[in-house]
């Protein structure tokens, strides 16, 4: 094949209709058969997925794809998009192709260092490591890695689109310094499995110095969701019968719990509709509304979409507020949900907006609330 782009799957999904899209299902050594092609044939490291992630995949295409002239890698519900923010179709990869020498997402811009962004959310000490294998056996990629790891940018997904031997070029290198820090780190102790995908993480950042240091020529593009994740949806589903029955607390609790397993929850990545960071708000307005007051919105609004449509309208009324543009219909909106001091107060903190006018945007909701 001219070009071959592996949608990296753990899950059935619907696949696209595009025979340039073929999926290959990563981990399958350890897992259910999906029915698609797996990385567990041929030379592969199926069995590490739970380290590698998506990687097991990049090693299988690497080690047994020996007929596409170029390949790349998506996600069975993430894939780069075109200008008209389309999924791409062959004709335009190759056209790209012939002027880029790889094709992949936008950066991600930090509100930190990528270094201590990192840190906070995953193993640190891995980092640390990983940087000193590159200064071992790559040290010219080591000052690249030293002065981007201090800088705020990352690309994220490990999804690319290039020549296969540039492909192969990257990937031999990312695990021979993989392979490597394996062998000096811990996997295993105090990680939970979200953790242990250490690998699939750091190669995200890696991928940006790979190709810096190289001085390749990168079109980056957007990234496109198809539905949302089981997790996301499975979360929303308990969400809402804790909302129904009133149980603040239950739901406080499972919402701290699965973000606990999974960090990644409210990123846009996987709370695409913004719904699980609506439903921390309507958790903070509930408690902190029973803790003064004794009754709660949850006991008179008990449903699910009613819920995220008055927490989601009540966010737009308090930014109309802090810029000023508030109308008739957003002062009537207050009143006529009977719309609590306490749910205003929140609404307006997530705003972030400077404690002088946040104030102000308070005073004004509640007296036109009537409170």
């Amino acid at each position: 094949m001219d070009l071959c782009i592996y949608t990296l799957t753990h899950k059935e999904f619907d696949v696209p209709l595009d025979p340039t899209y073929v999926p290959l299902h990563v981990g399958r050594a350890c897992a259910k058969d999906l029915g698609f092609m797996g990385d567990d044939t041929g030379e592969n490291i199926s069995e590490l997925n739970r380290y590698y992630s998506e990687l097991t995949g990049h090693y299988w295409i690497w080690k047994n794809d020996r007929s596409s002239r170029y390949v790349g890698t998506c996600h069975y519900r993430r894939y780069l998009l075109n200008e008209q923010e389309k999924i791409f179709t062959k004709e335009e990869l190759l056209e790209l192709l012939g002027h880029y020498d790889l094709i992949t997402t936008k950066k991600v811009l930090l509100n930190d260092s990528y270094q201590n962004a990192f840190s906070v959310n995953h193993n640190g000490h891995a980092l640390i490591v990983t940087g000193e294998v590159i200064k071992e056996l790559y040290p010219d990629d080591y000052e690249v890695f030293l002065r981007l790891v201090n800088e705020n940018r990352t690309y994220f997904g490990n999804m690319l689109v290039t020549s296969k031997g540039l492909f192969d070029a990257y990937v031999s290198w990312l695990f021979s310094i993989f392979f490597e820090v394996q062998k000096r780190i811990d996997l295993e102790t105090g990680e939970d499995d979200y953790h242990k995908r250490v690998f699939g993480f750091i190669s995200e950042f890696l991928l940006l110095v790979w190709v810096t240091a190289r001085k390749l020529c990168v079109c980056e593009c957007k990234v496109g969701m198809l539905g949302e994740k089981a997790e996301t949806a499975e979360m929303k589903k308990r969400l809402a019968m804790y909302f129904y029955q009133g149980d603040v607390d239950g739901a406080k609790a499972y919402f701290l719990k699965q973000r606990e397993k999974r960090p990644d929850v409210l990123m846009e990545a996987s709370d695409i509709t913004g719904e699980l960071r609506l439903c921390m708000q309507i958790i903070a307005t509930a408690g902190k509304e029973r803790d003064c007051d004794g009754k709660h919105i949850l006991q008179r609004v008990p449903e699910y979409q009613k819920l995220i449509a008055l927490f989601s309208e009540l966010n737009r009324v308090a930014s109309a507020y802090l810029h000023g543009v508030q109308a008739k219909e957003d002062e009537d909106f207050l009143r006529i949900h009977s719309v609590s001091g306490t749910a205003i107060e929140i609404a307006v903190r997530i705003l972030g907006a400077d404690a002088q006018a946040s104030r102000r945007v308070m005073e004004e909701m509640r007296m036109a609330a009537g409170l």
